[in-house]
């Protein structure tokens, strides 16, 4: 036992017992490159899929992002800005993921099964993705889903090139046979401009994986020798450099080649050849059960603490089990109930993803650094805060305008 260990008190002790049990702070051994392959994998996430639908809705946008903890604020006022925002857009990644997972496993399913098989409802594979994270959400924390975080990043990179490949090949083979039209999808003022706010919302969550760096960075030991930042940076930027090669190629040639009738998930609209949309819908499967994992480790911690710290529950495999499995259901429930793809990301892009994307960053970094004003740091960031508070209003308008449209003609929990 080291000194530090024997100077502990009684309630000393037990909040150490409990931080090394919590899934965050319970191991700090990560390396460099665990970074980069936690970071793809929540960097390129399903919104990737739903870039060339945006594209054919607003053109392209671009974004960047800083990320900071909420120490600009004070503890208090900061721990309620940041927090609940963080909180909801872990939730709502898990939701989103759900629904991606499985209508994936149906799209694979309607691929490889005969064409006089029984069509199956999509909640059905839903269930089948969320039973899977039942068993996985058992893993206690960062470091020890690893290997998966590394499978999902191979697949994003994977299915990723898929999607652009087989839609060259599409346009070479017999796609070109048609005029590609660039217009907007909506017949009406009304709907046009909608549709382009929804589609903001889309471009927000696909570049918005770096809400959990922080909690990634957390698994990396750190010292005033050799501070967790590096490493952490080094990673961050081998993740960005995949999802440049993911994300670029993916927006625009799907919208080259599709235009306005691409649908809100890519391989959805790709069809030929069979066995290789398949195999990429397989790959979207295995790299969101990942993802999932990554943005739901975070909410398991906050749940854990509060249960443990707070209701003073006794922290052990049992509490885990249930708090985790009772998380799972009900982003299941919640998937199943709107599986509407397009819209939630538009939603959740614009409610959740823009203040953390675009706007309280900028705000961090001008409380922290203090540039000159109207120097060209205080010029961007405040461009970058207008416009995130603009799309933070306006995205969510056109994504829930999006679920509602759809839900008329859908039968819930079908």
């Amino acid at each position: 036992m080291t000194p530090s260990a024997m100077n502990m008190t009684k309630e000393q002790k037990e909040q150490q017992d409990i931080d090394d049990w919590l899934p965050i702070t319970s191991s700090r051994k990560a390396k460099w490159w665990y970074s980069a392959f936690h970071n793809v994998t929540a960097l390129v996430g399903a919104g990737v899929l739903s870039l060339p639908y945006a594209m054919s809705e607003l053109g392209c946008v671009s974004t960047g992002t800083t990320s900071w903890g909420s120490t600009p604020f004070g503890q208090k006022l900061g721990l309620w800005i940041v927090v609940p925002q963080q909180l909801i857009v872990e939730v709502g990644v898990c939701i989103v993921y759900m629904v991606t997972g499985g209508k994936s496993l149906k799209k694979f399913h309607d691929v490889v099964a005969p064409a006089d098989a029984a069509p199956i409802r999509t909640s059905y594979f839903i269930v089948i993705f969320g039973s899977a994270h039942l068993l996985l959400s058992q893993l206690p924390n960062f470091n020890s889903i690893t290997v998966v975080s590394l499978a999902a990043a191979v697949m994003s990179l994977s299915y990723s090139t898929i999607a652009w490949v087989a839609s060259l090949e599409h346009r070479r083979h017999g796609g070109s046979s048609h005029v590609v039209d660039y217009s907007m999808t909506a017949s009406t003022s009304a709907g046009r401009t909608f549709n382009f706010l929804s589609a903001l919302g889309d471009v927000a969550f696909a570049y918005a994986g770096h809400n959990v760096v922080l909690e990634i960075q957390a698994t990396i030991p750190s010292t005033p020798g050799k501070p967790s930042k590096k490493p952490m940076w080094l990673g961050v930027m081998v993740a960005y450099l995949v999802v440049a090669v993911c994300y670029l190629p993916v927006a625009f040639v799907g919208y080259y080649v599709f235009g306005n009738a691409v649908d809100d998930n890519i391989l959805i609209t790709l069809e030929k050849p069979r066995w290789l949309i398949a195999a990429a819908n397989m790959f979207v499967v295995v790299h969101v059960i990942g993802s999932y994992q990554i943005y739901a480790m975070p909410v398991f911690d906050m749940l854990e603490t509060f249960l443990v710290k707070k209701l003073r529950f006794h922290p052990g495999w049992p509490l885990r089990l249930i708090a985790r499995s009772l998380y799972v259901v009900f982003t299941m429930i919640v998937g199943i109930a709107i599986p509407f793809f397009g819209g939630l990301l538009g939603f959740f892009g614009g409610f959740a993803f823009a203040p953390t994307t675009y706007f309280l960053p900028c705000i961090m970094w001008l409380i922290i650094m203090k540039p000159k004003k109207f120097g060209f740091s205080w010029c961007t960031n405040w461009i970058c805060i207008i416009i995130g508070v603009l799309l933070s209003l306006l995205a969510p308008i056109g994504g829930l305008r999006s679920i509602i449209i759809n839900a008329k003609t859908y039968k819930f929990f079908s």
